[in-house]
């Protein structure tokens, strides 16, 4: 009889022993997926990753404060941007933006970045914008590989800056009239096919977050390309950043000769959407293909802009009228008389006629691969690409 009431007995402390043991089991395994769920929700399941993404310490206006939100833009202190600068030194000076100076700037981690920087007195708006709104339109974590990405931020002494990629060289403007355009050479057709495709990518996929983030001010100045001549497009999002932290009103104004700007918004105060940025995205296109600035270029010895040369065109027009005489015979006459058909598609006076840019990517990307296929010769390869660049060829 005790034998039975101590194997009963015993057997009972074994199944709540049992019991006890699933019942910790199962709670370790909620507790571990809450945790995952938690540090999924920002790209990564190890903890330790989420931490190490957030490098810097993240500061208000009064202090220091470390950063609730790995997803916000990394915070960069004045003393190390002085000294990434050289003091901001002018052999560090790459350009004058819409923001202000812009800086090559080299971190004590060894990465090259861009920093724009300009005089404004101290303002919490500014860093709420660059923290919230620009986190709202997911600009300091878009990583894409046409789109130039926003790293972080500073506010110190009655200065403002932008921390952001570096891109070697330089915007597609300088390249087909500025600056670094070369004498004599060019930038042949199919290359710049890979231009406009790469940049057509990267305004689709601003277009497609959600909620969609409007350029506003696309531009081929804003078209940068690295040393590979990908391209990549710049200052997203700074044009609603500058309206919202100037007071006096935004730093830079729109003027009546504007050519990228959509004519619905600048004649009758239409307002933005994605069809104006793909107006603005065909005038980058014209600029391409003519190798001209658009607001300084005419057609002939007529007052006729290249905008409404090509708004007018029709498959029986002369295209050399428009055409880069640089170009040479780089190009098939069907390729492009597609390129400036879908060019007057995105500059047509009426938003409601233009194209998606959804749309503007597929066509880009069929021409180029016709393009590629009839003008690549047998065996030529692809060409290593260098600083200056081995795209362009010298005119026979």
């Amino acid at each position: 009889m005790s034998s039975s009431l101590a194997a009963i007995i015993g057997g009972a402390a074994g199944a709540i022993t049992l019991l006890g043991i699933i019942v910790l089991s199962i709670w370790f395994c909620l507790f571990r997926n809450r945790s995952i769920s938690r540090n999924s929700e920002n790209g990564s399941s190890d903890p330790s990753l989420q931490a190490g993404r957030n490098v810097g310490t993240e500061l208000s206006l009064r202090g220091g404060v470390p950063s609730p939100n790995p997803l916000e833009a990394r915070y960069f202190m004045l003393e190390d941007i002085s000294l990434a600068t050289k003091n901001f030194s002018d052999i560090n000076l790459i350009g004058v933006g819409k923001f202000g100076e812009v800086y090559k700037a080299l971190l004590n981690d060894g990465v090259i970045v861009a920093i724009k920087k300009r005089f404004a007195a101290p303002s919490q708006e500014f860093i709420k914008e660059v923290k919230i709104s620009y986190q709202v339109f997911y600009l300091s974590s878009i990583r894409h590989r046409h789109v130039v990405s926003l790293l972080g931020y500073c506010q110190e002494n009655g200065q403002q800056m932008l921390v952001s990629e570096y891109i070697p060289n330089g915007s597609v403007s300088s390249h087909i009239y500025g600056a670094s355009q070369l004498s004599g050479e060019k930038l042949e057709f199919k290359n710049r096919l890979s231009i406009a495709l790469g940049a057509a990518t990267g305004l689709a996929h601003l277009h497609a977050l959600n909620p969609p983030l409007l350029h506003k001010d696309f531009r081929t100045a804003n078209v940068l390309v690295d040393e590979n001549f990908i391209a990549k497009v710049a200052d997203a999002g700074l044009k609603n950043l500058l309206a919202r932290i100037d007071t006096a009103g935004p730093s830079f104004q729109m003027v009546d000769d504007d050519i990228f700007l959509d004519p619905e918004v600048r004649d009758f105060g239409g307002r933005f959407s994605e069809k104006s940025d793909v107006y603005s995205f065909g005038v980058f296109l014209l600029e391409l293909v003519s190798g001209r600035e658009a607001s300084r270029s005419q057609i002939s010895e007529s007052d006729q802009s290249v905008v409404e040369w090509v708004q007018n065109y029709r498959d029986t027009s002369d295209i050399s009228v428009i055409v880069d005489r640089r170009l040479g015979t780089s190009f098939t006459t069907e390729g492009m008389k597609e390129f400036i058909q879908l060019t007057a598609q995105c500059v047509n006076p009426s938003s409601e006629r233009r194209p998606a840019m959804n749309y503007v990517v597929s066509e880009l990307d069929r021409i180029r691969e016709k393009e590629m296929s009839l003008t690549t010769v047998m065996g030529e390869g692809t060409p290593t690409v260098t600083l200056g660049s081995h795209l362009f060829t010298a005119l026979r």
